[in-house]
Parts: C-alpha cells; sequence; structure tokens
C-alpha cells in the first residue's frame, strides 16, 4: 500500500514541479521580460530549487561518446552485448581511423565491470569506465529496475545474480579477461568464480575487488548495523512491497528506490541539506559552473532502481547477517563456494581509507579465503583519505587508484595474437 501511496503522492505533485520548472526559466531567460523585474534571479533560483527537490528522477546515460587516447579523440559506440530479464550486459566499443591504433586496441585486455545492484544504476560507475576505456576492451553489467521486469519472468534471487556473472564470463570468454568488482558485487563475484574454479572451468586473469563487504565482521559501519539490527522479518515486513499496476512489473515484490533513496540521504541529511542551500546561493551569484556540478551529482544520486525482494533478503541474510562466505558455509545452488579452490586468478583488493560504507579490512579479507592464489599474485591498496565513492570515481580514483589497477591488470595479461592488418580507409573501425 506504501508504494501506491508513494505513486499518488508523485502524480499530484507532478503540476507544482511542472511549474516550478516553467517559474525558473521564464525568471532567468534573457529574452523574458521576467527576467528584468526586481529579484528575478532569487525567484528563478528558488524555482529550480523547488523543482529539483520535487522532480521524478529517472535513469542517466552514460554519455560515453569519446574518449582521448594518445592525444585523439576515439569514438565509442555503447552496445548491448548480451540481455537478461533482470541485467544486460554492455559493451563499449572503441573505433579508430588508423590502422596501426585499431592493432593496438585489439591487444587491449579486456575488463567486464561488475556494477552493484544495490539503489543506484550502474550509471554511477560512469567515470569508472570511461577512465578504464583508454587502455582496455570495457564491458560492464547495466542492471534492470525490478518493476520494469514483467512479474512473468520469476523471482530472482542472490543464486540467480552469480548465475549471471557466470554466463557474462563465459559469454565474453576468459582468455584476457579481468573483472572488476564495486562494493556490493565483490561478494557475488567472488562465489562466481570460485564455483567456477571449483568444476575446473577456465578462469578470468584477474579479480579487482573495491570497497565490498566480503567479511562485514572486520570494522562495521553503520550500513552494517543497520543491517543486523533487526531480524529478517523485520525487513521483509518494513521494507518489501508490490509494485503497483502503472507499471510493468506489477505485483512484483521488491525494495522500492524511493525508500532506498530515504535511507541515503538519511545518513547524511545536513550535507545534503547544506548542499542544495549552496545550489540556490549559486545560482543566485550566477556561478554556473558549481550550480551545474550540483546538477550532475543529484542528477545521479536521486535516480534510484527497486531491487527484486528475494535477491535484497538473500543478501541480508548472507552477507551481513550470517556472514556464510567467510565462514566457509555458502551453498549456491547445492554448491559449496571454496575460495580456497581459485588459483589461476590474480586478486587485487582495494579499500578506501575512510569508507563508511565498507569498513576498513572487510575487501581485504577476500585474500584470507582465496589461499590457493600465490603471494606473488596478491595486492592490496588502502586509498588515503577516499570514501566510499572516491575509489572508484572521481580525482583520487583517476590518479591514484586507476594507475595501479592498470598496471595490475597488465602484469596479468598476456598479449592476444593480433588480427590481420585491415586495409587504411576514412571509416572508423571497432575495437
Amino acid at each position: 500500500m506504501l508504494y501506491q501511496l508513494h505513486e499518488f503522492w508523485r502524480a499530484g505533485l507532478a503540476p507544482f514541479t511542472y511549474f516550478a520548472d516553467a517559474g525558473a526559466k521564464m525568471y532567468a531567460a534573457a529574452d523574458s521580460w521576467l527576467s528584468s523585474l526586481p529579484g528575478a534571479q532569487r525567484t528563478s533560483a528558488a524555482f529550480e530549487l523547488m523543482y529539483r527537490l520535487g522532480k521524478d528522477y529517472e535513469k542517466p546515460e552514460f554519455g560515453i561518446h569519446q574518449i582521448e587516447v594518445e592525444g585523439l579523440s576515439i569514438p565509442v559506440v555503447e552496445r548491448v552485448a548480451l540481455e537478461k530479464p533482470f541485467c544486460r550486459l554492455l559493451r563499449f566499443k572503441r573505433y579508430h581511423d588508423q590502422a596501426d591504433g585499431l592493432a593496438r586496441m585489439k591487444d587491449d585486455p579486456v575488463v567486464l565491470v561488475v556494477a552493484p545492484l544495490s539503489g543506484h544504476h550502474s550509471t554511477l560507475l560512469r567515470d569508472t569506465v570511461r577512465t578504464l576505456l583508454t587502455d582496455h576492451k570495457v564491458y560492464i553489467t547495466d542492471w534492470t529496475d525490478a518493476r520494469m521486469v514483467p512479474a512473468e519472468a520469476g523471482a530472482f534471487h542472490l543464486d540467480d545474480y552469480i548465475a549471471y556473472v557466470q554466463e557474462f564470463i563465459r559469454h565474453i570468454g576468459t582468455d584476457n579477461l579481468h573483472i572488476i568488482s564495486v562494493c556490493q558485487p565483490t561478494v557475488p563475484v567472488l562465489a562466481a568464480v570460485s564455483l567456477m574454479a571449483a568444476r575446473g572451468e577456465p578462469l578470468p586473469k584477474s579479480m579487482t575487488m573495491m570497497g565490498g563487504p566480503i567479511d562485514t565482521r572486520e570494522s562495521p559501519t553503520a550500513v552494517n548495523n543497520l543491517a543486523t539490527r533487526q531480524p529478517l522479518w523485520w525487513f521483509e515486513n518494513n521494507v518489501i512491497h508490490n509494485v503497483p499496476a502503472n507499471y510493468p512489473g506489477r505485483g512484483r515484490r521488491v525494495y522500492p528506490g524511493f525508500l532506498q533513496h530515504m535511507g541515503f540521504v538519511a545518513m547524511n541529511p545536513e550535507r545534503h541539506g547544506t548542499s542544495h542551500w549552496d545550489f540556490y546561493q549559486d545560482l543566485v551569484k550566477g556561478d554556473l559552473s558549481s550550480a551545474e556540478s550540483h546538477r550532475q551529482f543529484y542528477d545521479e544520486y536521486n535516480a534510484v532502481l527497486d531491487m527484486p525482494a528475494e535477491y535484497y533478503l538473500d543478501t541480508i541474510r548472507t552477507v551481513f547477517q550470517e556472514h556464510l562466505l567467510p565462514r566457509g558455509l555458502w551453498d549456491v545452488a547445492g554448491e559449496r563456494v571454496r575460495p580456497s579452490k581459485i588459483r589461476d586468478c590474480a586478486l587485487f583488493t582495494i579499500e578506501g581509507e575512510l569508507d563508511d560504507i565498507s569498513g576498513e579490512g572487510q575487501t581485504r579479507a577476500a585474500h584470507a579465503l582465496c589461499t590457493g592464489i600465490p603471494d606473488a599474485q596478491r595486492m592490496h591498496y588502502t586509498v588515503p583519505g577516499a570514501g566510499h565513492y572516491g575509489i572508484f570515481s572521481g580525482r583520487r580514483w583517476r590518479t591514484q587508484v586507476y594507475p595501479r589497477v592498470r598496471d595490475f591488470i597488465a602484469a596479468h595479461s598476456h598479449a592476444v595474437q593480433p588480427a590481420a592488418k585491415p586495409a587504411r580507409g576514412r571509416r572508423s573501425r571497432p575495437a
């Protein structure tokens, strides 16, 4: 019922948000007589703040259309490599119109970025993908908003997540493949690779795990404490709701995005309040650069998706309450998850010194579990001064973390035999 009430509230608020959007534009447009009135700039700023506080935020686009490599602008095209009911495997295909440049890019390692299914869309890793593209062929998991998946598609459990990761690995092929998992997916990725190793399947060349809850008993954070403070039935009774009839997934049980967003904001209400006040002040002062930075951040931060109820409850129980992975008690589809079976896959763990979501030691715990990986193929890095988002996005990611990730992947890659050189021409070619 709460989800339905939320939809009614959103629908009732819509006319006011449209009015606020129109007002902001009319009082700011140079060719509008309203912009010449006293206090027009403050009025426009107030209207835009009202609009952004009340509007519905849709899933953003990756918007990666080109990258710069060796001083050249390289076109990038986003393609769907494989589509499943709850996820699309996206590939960012690079093009080059020079034969030698194309040959070099074809030799680049392949990276599968496994994005979190934990509230925000995979576009949160836009900066991660854009940076990786300079030296790698890049795929990413693009999880589907559960309210958009018809109920006929069935349930989606944590075991299904693991099966998806394995299917994506097999689809891409393990020859020169490297996996990067950010936050939540470190657990299912480690499980997926462990199960493949136990079956004797070929493995990716390396795993890079960033800020993930491998063992939440290490340095518990507020997020961890919230997941353990209440029994599992409390979460099922209080945060799980049915998708309303106005969505394709009507009737599906989900953890709604709007409830997750309320939780995000509640963790730092003063910071968000200050940020919105600063946005208003920037508009009044005419600081359009700072105002645009605010828009870009909150366009991403406020865009949330519904999570399948089964998957969410499985994660709460398995990862945060019972700690089945580090205790060696996790069974997936009847198979025991044994990270010690992993041998031919290097491991790099990364943590942020100031991470308040995955505490210090939680990701590093993977090393104690992966006893079959030789010491020479292991690496750990704690990013000084970095919070959770700083390890995969922003200046610290680009200047401190990425060079280490790039070098680690290069050290555990092998040269791919180059294809026959194509004839030179003006048309761009893919890599």
